[in-house]
């Protein structure tokens, strides 16, 4: 990470202490009973970090909102038009393990108890994983998770009709007992001030094609995104340690995809664990989204204690 703060850096970089400080008069909004509801299984966030870290970014992301309405505002009274504001949407991208779910509902939360944008949604684009049959049809089961094993064109459709300002768009639902795409649950988004898009794979581009003629990025209908950074023997930590939190709770029910799993000992699960680590999520990072982390606004750089030790944000 320390390649992006030379002199030709495009990000300002903050410690936690210069950031913790940007929060200025932002009330705390969440009690200890919203974190309990809101942390991942294998994350140590706390309060504390909510305020230092989580604060201050729910403050810029409203100033930005708000900006882009009032942007918004002045495109119309340019062209003489009275269309609906659309959505502000925002791209949470990082490793598995990273703990960008937590983060995505922790500023949900935070953003939907400012005043000006009430009505805050989530959509993961686990749901637009093809599924699994047709993973297996395909040969793609060890690259789930990978570019080529999503639905981008029903990504981009959905991203589409949301920023047309569309209401009731519908995304598909994704179990992560059954790790696969739920086939009759989606969830519907109707209009809301802000969407929070979370995955791995979010700030992926593809190849520039050879006619100059574009090709959508889902990326391309953000108007901000985020990176959750660490480094990879702390990610592969908390993968290992989540693993084991899971082959002892959900992998138990017969219906999980990896019940095999649940009777493994230590031994095996460390062993299974890792494996799964370096054949498949490692490699993904390093090919597919440690790529993309420059192209981030944002980036929230994790100590090994899972807590955020430095920001880095964009210049305007």
């Amino acid at each position: 990470m320390e390649e992006l703060v030379k002199e030709v850096s495009p990000f300002r970089r903050f410690s936690r202490e210069e950031w913790a400080a940007l929060r200025a008069d932002t009330p705390m909004t969440l009690t200890q009973a919203d974190l309990d509801e809101l942390r991942g299984l294998n994350d140590q966030i706390n309060l504390a970090e909510v305020e230092a870290i989580y604060l201050p970014l729910s403050r810029l992301l409203s100033l930005y909102v708000a900006a882009t309405q009032g942007l918004f505002r002045a495109t119309n009274n340019f062209l003489h038009t009275n269309e609906r504001k659309v959505p502000y949407v925002i791209g949470m991208a990082g490793s598995v393990a990273a703990g960008k779910s937590t983060t995505a509902r922790i500023l949900q939360r935070l953003l939907a108890r400012w005043p000006k944008h009430p009505k805050v949604d989530l959509v993961t684009t686990d749901g637009f994983l093809m599924p699994n049959a047709v993973l297996e049809r395909e040969g793609l089961m060890a690259r789930k998770g990978f570019p080529e094993s999503y639905d981008l064109p029903a990504i981009l459709r959905f991203l589409s009709d949301i920023k047309a300002g569309k209401p009731h768009v519908t995304a598909p639902l994704y179990s992560h007992l059954t790790y696969d795409v739920l086939k009759d649950r989606r969830q519907s988004v109707d209009q809301p001030d802000v969407l929070i898009v979370e995955g791995v794979n979010v700030l992926q581009t593809g190849r520039p094609p050879r006619d100059g003629r574009g090709i959508p990025n889902a990326s391309d209908f953000f108007d901000f995104s985020i990176y959750v950074d660490a480094e990879e023997e702390d990610l592969r930590k908390w993968y290992v340690a989540r693993f084991f939190k899971l082959r002892d709770s959900a992998f138990r029910d017969p219906k999980s995809y990896f019940h095999r799993y649940a009777q493994l000992s230590d031994r095996e699960a460390q062993e299974t664990a890792t494996r799964l680590w370096e054949t498949i999520n490692l490699v993904n990072l390093r090919e597919n989204l440690l790529p993309t982390r420059p192209r981030a606004d944002l980036v929230l750089r994790k100590g090994n204690n899972h807590f955020i030790r430095s920001v880095f944000l964009r210049r305007l």
